[in-house]
């Protein structure tokens, strides 16, 4: 689910880049801000290191992402008209990709690139997403910069903008450890570790999800469902098998899958997932003497296959909240 500039400036909801939005685009004459960039076509593939497709890609990171539009005709800034960049060929955008990895430092990657409109009259979006590695640099030989969106230009950092830049990424890696402890130590508190064995796994996207809508008691369930669908479902017990994956409450900033195995003979199973506003998910889940294949084990053992099952649920709840939220 994407909210780029084209969305917040044609007062589009969250959702995908279509055709339409390119064409109202063009009618309304919009013109390029800090996160939207109009290109007339696309850069060659040969020596692509060198031109200004890195430091557009970087600049676009640097100033915490935004939308390159290929495709697009524009005169002051504003666009005018559409013009067909051809097609996009899986070496080009291979080219493309690499261009952002090997010419810029720290690299970019996961640039998502899309064909729009149909042959003839297609065009080509690259949203840069936020990063937490900047600056980015652009090395030219012996020398560097590091280049960032000012308006509709591409300006490069002066030394005082380069020093807050790397103090901005500094004090973010240690918010973020900061963060997955706190996680950990929610999701911790209240389990009897002193007794039995718990699995208890954190996960936080390295930009959280921001300005999305929250959300609702039905797309909790379905992230619920649709995770239990990914992990191991055939043998053994897997720990979003043992939550309440329909009546899914809420908690702060966040959806709460209650555990259902609440008496004595299940209590093996004890599991609680937790899907979190921002896209970071929990999973907490006892595994100790776990029935993994019929065999109940002594208390002071733990069967592999619980380990990994728990392990396959977490992956999928980080699967579907990464979908949903747009995170990684």
């Amino acid at each position: 689910m994407y909210f780029t500039a084209l969305h917040r400036l044609l007062g589009y909801q969250p959702g995908p880049i279509t055709d339409e939005m390119i064409d109202d685009a063009v009618a309304a004459g919009l013109g390029e801000t800090a996160d939207l960039d109009w290109k007339s076509e696309l850069p060659p593939t040969s020596g692509l290191t060198k031109p200004d497709f890195p430091k557009d890609i970087a600049a676009m990171a640097n100033n915490g992402g935004g939308i390159i539009v290929y495709g697009i005709r524009e005169d002051q800034r504003k666009a005018t008209g559409r013009r067909d960049v051809g097609e996009l060929t899986e070496n080009h955008e291979r080219t493309l990709r690499s261009a952002a990895v090997t010419a810029i430092t720290p690299s970019v990657f996961g640039l998502d690139i899309q064909t729009i409109g149909e042959a003839g009259n297609q065009v080509v979006a690259i949203v840069v997403e936020p990063s937490v590695d900047s600056p980015h640099l652009i090395y030219r030989n012996e020398y560097f910069g590091a280049p960032i969106r000012n308006d509709a230009d591409t300006v490069w950092m002066n030394e005082r903008q380069l020093e807050i830049m790397y103090r901005a990424r500094f004090d973010e890696r240690r918010h973020a450890h900061d963060a997955l402890d706190h996680l950990y130590d929610e999701q911790s508190a209240g389990r009897d570790t002193d007794q039995r064995a718990w699995l208890i796994a954190v996960a936080r996207p390295r930009i959280p999800a921001a300005g999305q809508t929250r959300p609702t008691l039905a797309d909790a369930q379905t992230m619920f469902d649709d995770a239990n669908s990914h992990g191991f479902t055939t043998t053994g017990i897997s720990p979003l098998g043992s939550v309440f994956r329909q009546n899914p409450r809420p908690g702060l900033r966040r959806w709460i899958s209650p555990n259902t195995a609440d008496n004595d003979h299940t209590r093996c199973k004890e599991a609680w997932a937790s899907i979190h506003h921002n896209g970071s998910v929990t999973l907490a889940a006892a595994i100790d003497g776990q029935r993994a294949t019929g065999i109940v084990l002594a208390a002071d053992h733990v069967d592999y296959a619980a380990v990994e099952h728990a392990v396959a649920d977490l992956m999928a709840l980080v699967r579907v909240a990464g979908k949903r939220f747009g995170t990684n």
